[in-house]
């Protein structure tokens, strides 16, 4: 299983958000692992792009609405996870 870990930059969050860095860290990094393996279960061939996007659904739906609106991950990164699903990996 392939891990991933989803950082966010700290000098780009307010101090409120900096103190809830972490557990936000962490439940990104739960919604998009949990997306990522529930594409890779229905995958069939879509072409990359298809999973980025698909990929991207499935974590905002997995977020409350204010974090899923504010979240906007690197897209080299997001391609990567979705190119791991594309070859078949599952994510812890």
């Amino acid at each position: 299983m392939t891990e991933m870990h989803v950082s966010l930059d700290g000098s780009e969050l307010n101090a409120v958000e900096r103190k809830l860095q972490e557990p936000l860290e962490a439940q990104l990094t739960s919604a998009l692992e949990q997306a990522a393996n529930r594409v890779a279960d229905r995958y069939d061939g879509q072409s990359e792009d298809e999973v980025v996007s698909w990929i991207m659904r499935e974590t905002r739906d997995g977020l409350h609405p204010d974090i899923a609106e504010g979240f906007a991950p690197d897209d080299d990164k997001l391609r990567q996870v979705a190119q791991a699903v594309m070859r078949g990996e599952r994510f812890a």
